[in-house]
Order: structure tokens, then sequence, then C-alpha cells
């Protein structure tokens, strides 16, 4: 185990600076390393004392500067580890006292967060307790108002009831007089429930609580949350509320009194319609002492009715016979309109017909003209015309038919067909002669192309086979393959088939090896093409995915000599470690914070040499 030993003092010369061993107290075991530490007083220059230290002396200021015995000096102020490590040290106790303020203060905001929401909760019940009585008082008023409703439809309509009877007699008037008295009575009664709503209403609590209740909320939440317009909002909603209740219940009592006034206004009504009816039998007492005169006038008006009957009837007579002649000349002129249509139909059909005919006969004139070429005027008919004679004329008619139209028709454009013809026989006898000389060409630059390319495949070949050799046997620690045409002699046409034989196990195609083989013996041919064509770049997904740790560490080497040999730049994606450390630069995405991804970048080469030599030792 390390520990410190204690030894005798050293014997060092007497210098007129003091040592740490001097100046602070330690223990025994470390005396005499502090002894060899000087403290260089203020305005001293250390560069002179510099060389009267003895070996293992060290010489330091109050400023941090340092000068060794062997010439290693550090300047004031100049970073060091020690340095940076006790400043990170002396943020870290800043920040965590820091922290600890900020929690702290975090936990007072979170009580004052607590209070806020304990006094904005009480103001909430405050404002449901009052929305409730206002809502209490609001169904008390809509019950009152409907009650009173019910009673003014009951009474208006025992006003029409009354109406009615004061209409259909005078008997009625004293009972409709005791039901307008007592709809007065319940006008009244309306009037006193709405005495008793309006003491209720004024019974109503004061909200004078819950708004300080809801202000001190809103103090309480303007510190803690800033959310006091909410509060103001719902202080301004039940204040409208409460006059739009106060409204209502002066819209109540108005309609009250108008219904008051409709109700006093029924029974001036029913006075009125009680004169009227008083008038009424007055008039009818009269009418029933005049008998006689109403007699007289029922005959005379009785006798001028059958006069005016009389009168009906002749005219009627007179109307139908009008009728009777009308209905006769009617049908008369459409007889005489159906006729003329018929006539005009008749002639429309004889002007087609001679149309037809001068038409058929300029047809068979021009059939006469075509055939015969003959005048068509009809020659003058023989004098002795029989059956005979007609049947001679028809076959001799026939035969010279038969004849014209053996001989074909006359074609007038025959010599430009037969001219056009012979250009086109031309025309394609040259095209042929072109696309002939054009296929010959083409044959011979095909087998051209092929002889070349079979020379060329078959050099490449050659060569990506003896590379793909190598590469296989150094990428598996020895084995064979071999690439092969199959299929064909041709090498245009044939196919590829790759033939392994790793250490170990017999020769065989590649479908037939484990998944690693499969890839480092792809891998090999792959490279082998580069070899013989390089690419500026090449990127490789993953490609290690199916191999262990000696097959990657073997991919690697593999891939360090490709990039040594050719020149090209490999870009592979990999999670496979010992591949990420082959590596001469490091891309990836980390995510420090969750939903929060960034893009990192490391430069080995680069950070190897920023790394300080001497710490590195140091570590080791």
């Amino acid at each position: 185990a390390r520990h410190w030993r204690k030894l005798p003092d050293l014997d060092l010369p007497v210098v007129p600076l003091h040592s740490f061993a001097q100046l602070a107290q330690g223990p025994e075991a470390l005396k005499r390393a502090l002894s060899h530490i000087l403290l260089l007083p203020e305005g001293a220059d250390g560069d002179l004392h510099q060389g009267n230290l003895t070996p293992g002396q060290i010489l330091v200021s109050r400023d941090g500067a340092v000068w060794r015995w062997d010439g290693y000096t550090v300047r004031a102020g100049a970073a060091s580890e020690a340095t940076v490590r006790l400043k990170q040290r002396n943020r870290l106790a800043e920040l965590d006292r820091e922290r600890a303020k900020a929690r702290e203060a975090a936990q007072a905001a979170k009580d004052e967060r607590l209070r806020a929401e304990a006094a904005e909760h009480e103001a909430r019940a405050a404002e449901t307790k009052a929305r409730e009585t206002h809502r209490a008082a609001e169904n008390t008023a809509r019950e009152a108002r409907r009650h009173a409703e019910q009673r003014f439809d009951k009474a208006r309509g025992e006003a029409i009831r009354l109406t009615a009877e004061a209409e259909r007699g005078a008997s009625r008037a004293a009972a409709a007089a005791a039901q307008a008295n007592q709809t007065a009575a319940e006008a009244t009664e309306a009037e006193t429930a709405l005495a008793a709503l309006r003491e209720t209403h004024a019974a109503l609590p004061d909200v004078n609580a819950a708004r300080q209740a809801v202000e001190q909320a809103r103090a309480a939440l303007n510190t803690a949350r800033q959310a006091e317009g909410a509060a103001r909002a719902r202080l301004s909603t039940l204040r409208s509320a409460e006059t739009q209740r106060g409204q209502r219940l002066e819209s109540l009592g108005r309609e009250l009194a108008s219904w008051t006034e409709r109700g006093k206004d029924a029974a001036d009504r029913l006075t009125d319609l009680s004169a009227r009816l008083a008038e009424a039998q007055t008039g009818l007492e009269t009418l029933q002492a005049a008998p006689s005169e109403a007699e007289t006038s029922h005959m005379e008006a009785l006798e001028t009715l059958q006069n005016a009957e009389a009168e009906h009837r002749r005219m009627a007579r007179a109307l139908q016979e009008a009728q009777g002649t009308a209905e006769t000349a009617a049908r008369a002129a459409r007889a005489a309109e159906t006729e003329m249509g018929t006539a005009r139909e008749a002639r429309a059909r004889e002007e087609g017909n001679i149309a037809t005919a001068n038409h058929a006969w300029g047809s068979v004139a021009e059939r006469i003209l075509e055939r015969l070429g003959a005048n068509p005027d009809l020659p003058e008919p023989p004098e002795f015309l029989n059956a005979e004679v007609e049947d001679k004329a028809r076959k001799r008619w026939e035969r010279l038919i038969r004849e014209r139209e053996e001989m074909g028709a006359v074609n007038l454009r025959a010599e430009i067909e037969v001219n056009e013809a012979e250009e086109a026989i031309a025309t394609i006898d040259r095209e042929r002669d072109e696309i002939t000389s054009a296929v010959a060409k083409l044959r011979g630059s095909i087998g051209h192309l092929n002889r070349e390319g079979r020379e060329r495949l078959s050099t490449v070949f050659a060569e990506v086979d003896k590379h793909f050799q190598t590469l296989f046997t150094r990428m598996f620690g020895g084995g064979k393959a071999h690439l092969a045409l199959v299929g064909s002699d041709d090498p245009l046409e044939a196919g590829l088939e790759i033939f392994a034989q790793p250490p170990g196990k017999k020769l065989s195609t590649l479908s037939l090896l484990s998944g690693g083989e499969q890839a480092l013996t792809a891998l090999s041919l792959i490279f082998a093409v580069f070899k013989c064509n390089p690419a500026p770049i090449s990127v490789l997904d993953e490609v290690d995915a199916p191999l262990d740790d000696a097959n990657v560490e073997r991919f690697c080497n593999l891939l360090e000599d490709m990039v040594r040999e050719t020149g090209t730049r490999f870009l592979v994606v990999t999670h496979h470690h010992l591949t990420m450390a082959r590596m001469d630069r490091l891309y990836g995405v980390t995510m420090q914070e969750r939903g929060v991804s960034r893009l990192l970048s490391v430069d080995f080469h680069r950070a190897m040499d920023m790394v300080d030599p001497g710490h590195v030792m140091a570590a080791e």
C-alpha cells in the first residue's frame, strides 16, 4: 500500500527564504517534503534565487509563480491542471451554494404558489356559493313569474269567456262581474307575491364578502401567477347577472302593473258590453211592437225576388241558345280547317312525287349517257309494237350492257398512277440499299465491340480473380477462393459464380457459406474490384454486423491497407466499437436531453495531438 514514511530532516544549506515546513503546520511525515518548498518574499525576483536552489527544491510566490531547481518555470497567472482543477472545485462549491439557494427559492415559490392556489380555491368556493345563491334567487323569481303568468293566463281566459257570455246574453253579467272581482283579487295576490319576492331578493346575502375574498385571491395570484384578470372577469359577470336580475324583476313589476291595467280595461269593456246588451234588448222590443210593417216589407221583397228569378230564367235560355249556335259554327270551322289541311297534304305529296320523278329521269338520263354514250331522248316508238319486238329489244339491251361491263371502266389517271408507282418503287429500292448498308456496318461494329468487350472482360476478370484470391486468403487467414464464368462459353453471356474454401472446410459456392463467411467473401470481392478500378469514395453500411470481433479486426486491417493502396475514402456506418476505434474521424448523434439530439464529430489524430504528453505520462 502507498503511504508516507517518516524520515529524518535533510541537511539543507541555509538560505534567506522561509520554507513551507516553517510556515505551515502538517504531519511529521510531510515535513521533509514541505522543507523543499520555499516561499518568495514580496517584491523579490525569483529568477535570481532559482540558480541557488539545490536539487529537489521549489520556489513559489504568493501569486502562483513557480521556479524549480532544474530550470522549470511557471509564470504567475499561467493555467495549470491543478489551477484549473482548483478553480473547477471552487466553481462547483459556488454552484452548490447557488443550487441550495435556488432550491430554497423554488421551495419558497412553491409554498407561495400553494398559498395562492389555496386562496384561489377559497375564492372559487366563495364565488360558487354566491353563484348558487343567485341561482336560487333566479329560480325563485322564475317560479314567481311562472305563477304570475299562469294567473294572468287564467285571468285572460276568464275575461274572454266572460266577454263571450256577455255577448250571448245579459243573464251572465252578474257572474262576469263576480269573476272580474275574483280576477282583481288574484291580481292583488300577484302583487303581494311580487312584494314578497322583492323582500326575498333584498334578503339575499351581500356579495361584498365574496368580492373581498376574490380581491384577496387576486392579490395572491398577482404575486404567484398573475391571474387576477380571470377573477375580475368572473366578478364582472356576477355583477352583470345581478343587474340583469334586478332589471328582470323591474320588468316583471311593470308587466304585472300592465296586466292589472288590462284587468281594469276588461272590467270597463264588460260594463260597455252590458250597456250595449241593454240597447239591443230595447231595439228588440221596438221590433216586436211593429210586426205588421215587417210583414208588408217581407211581401214586397218576396215579389221582387220572384220577378228577378223569372228574368234570370229567360236570360239563361237565351244564353243557352247562343252557346248552341256558337258550338255549331265552331264545328263547321274545324271541319273546314281539316279539309283544307288534307288538301294541303295531298298537294305536297303530289309535288314530292313530281320532284322524285324528275330526279329519277335525270339519273336514268345520266346512266344512259354514261353507259351507252347516246342521246337520252327516247326514240320514236315503232309502228307495230308487240311482245316479240319488246323482248328482242330487251335482250339486245342486256347483251350490250354485259359487253360494256366486261370491258370495264376507263381509268383516266392510269398513266399518272403508273408514274407514281414507279417513283415509289425507286424510293423503296434506295431505302432498302441504305438500310442493308447500315445493317452491315452495325453488324461489323457490334462484332468489333463484342471482340473488344471479350478481351477487356477477360483481362479485367483475370485481374479481379487474382486480387480476390489474395484478399480472400488475407481476410480468412488461409483458405482459397476463385471466380468462374458459368452458363456459356461467351464471357458476355456467361454468369459469375464464386467458389470459396475457408480454412478447414471443403470447396463450395457462396450460397453454402455461413453469414459471416459470406460477408467476408463479398468484401474481398468488392475490394478486389476497387483495386482494379479505385473509386474516390465508398460507403459501407453495417458490413461488420454479422462479423465477430476477430473478423472485425481483420476487416479493419484490410480497410487500412485499401486506403493506403488505392487512396479510396471509406464512409463506414457501424455500431461495432472495434470498428469505431479504428476510424480516423468519428461522427455520432447523441441525446444529452430528452428530445434534443446533437451531432458530434471527433478527429482522433487531432485529439491525440492535443493531448499533453506530460499529462499522458503522469496518468500512465
